[in-house]
């Protein structure tokens, strides 16, 4: 297996040796490829939210310290992925060259296409970063990646700038997932439903409730809350700190009419909110933590101490057709749109 060239990337691996390159510390980030890999030429890095939240923290919101912690985060590891959240993000970009082995793909060079597999995994040469859109964690730059054999994309729609397209496909598998989960009647809590995987998963989840449902996102600003209940996107907002679980429970049920929640979606972008995602669902109720900042063995060992039986599902970003579905969303939601276009796709 060492001297082939892996489906999985394995062959990246620098160290160490065995893993897959997401659990990797260090890939091998030569942008000469291989019979069974994709060469893209990097637009833009969408920097997943709890990745870029921890980054601009430490950096206390400084442009340039923030550059260069990309920087120094990429030449160490060859790839994007946060060393303290273990996060990555995606990307968008162009396709420069295609493996030989590869050639059978629907996909040429020149397509435009957004990765749907983490950075954390993903081989990347940053040359120059261009621009940092810090409320959108979005880092323009010049550079390049390699896409594995087995490594999901999508080509980017013609109907939709590609600011737009590449906010929804971030988070593309959290709103799929909870069409999945959402049955008619269920009571839904949504931790962190004021942001861009939040607002799809309320949009889903309504459209799931039915008349006897009932879906409520907790979310930090006010004017999370007016933007949510204008467009329709859930029945009730409540306005807390997903960090304080006691609060966060007393605020909830009493949106509930005081019942526990059938299911619950952690989608924030900061840790320590696991067991405001757990108190609130009754017993036999589901807990969805698809927040790249969750700890689960808080949240396992916080269930345990807390004495609910709820079943705990780690959020997948990879859902069958998610590309597809969560850009159809869009399509069928005007006014989602209009507020993703405004707050992710540069249009006013």
């Amino acid at each position: 297996m060492e001297n082939s060239f892996c489906k999985y990337g394995t062959h990246r691996v620098i160290e160490p040796a065995g893993v897959l390159p997401q659990a990797a510390i260090r890939l091998d980030n030569n942008m000469i490829l291989h019979p069974n890999e994709i060469l893209i030429d990097v637009i833009s890095l969408n920097i997943d939210s709890a990745s870029f939240t921890q980054i601009r923290n430490e950096a206390h919101d400084d442009i340039n310290k923030i550059k260069a912690k990309i920087l120094e985060i990429v030449a160490q590891r060859g790839k994007m992925q946060n060393p303290v959240t273990g996060s990555g993000g995606m990307l968008i970009g162009t396709i420069a060259k295609i493996g030989d082995a590869l050639l059978d793909r629907d996909l040429s060079v020149g397509d435009k296409i957004a990765t749907l597999v983490s950075l954390s995994l993903t081989p990347l040469k940053i040359n120059n970063i261009k621009a940092i859109h810090m409320n959108i964690d979005r880092v323009d730059v010049d550079a390049q990646a390699i896409l594995f054999e087995t490594g999901i994309y999508a080509k980017l729609p013609e109907d939709m700038p590609q600011e737009l397209a590449l906010a929804a496909l971030d988070v593309a598998g959290a709103p799929v997932q909870t069409a999945k989960l959402v049955r008619p009647g269920d009571s839904v809590l949504i931790l962190g439903g004021g942001g861009k995987s939040g607002m799809l998963c309320c949009y889903e989840a309504m459209k799931r409730v039915g008349p006897t449902g009932k879906v409520v996102s907790l979310c930090v600003l006010e004017e999370d809350k007016e933007q949510l209940l204008a467009a329709g996107l859930c029945h009730d907002v409540i306005i807390a700190d997903a960090t304080k679980p006691l609060s966060v429970l007393e605020q909830s049920l009493a949106a509930n009419g005081g019942r526990e929640y059938d299911i619950s979606i952690n989608v924030v972008n900061v840790p320590d909110t696991e067991m405001s995602s757990i108190l609130p669902v009754r017993d036999g109720g589901i807990v969805y933590l698809f927040s790249m900042a969750t700890s689960f063995t808080c949240a396992a060992l916080g269930a345990e101490g807390a004495g609910k039986d709820v079943t705990m599902i780690v959020g997948n970003g990879y859902t069958k057709d998610h590309a597809e579905i969560t850009l159809a969303q869009l399509r069928e939601n005007p006014k989602l749109r209009k507020i993703f276009e405004q707050k992710y796709g540069g249009i006013k």
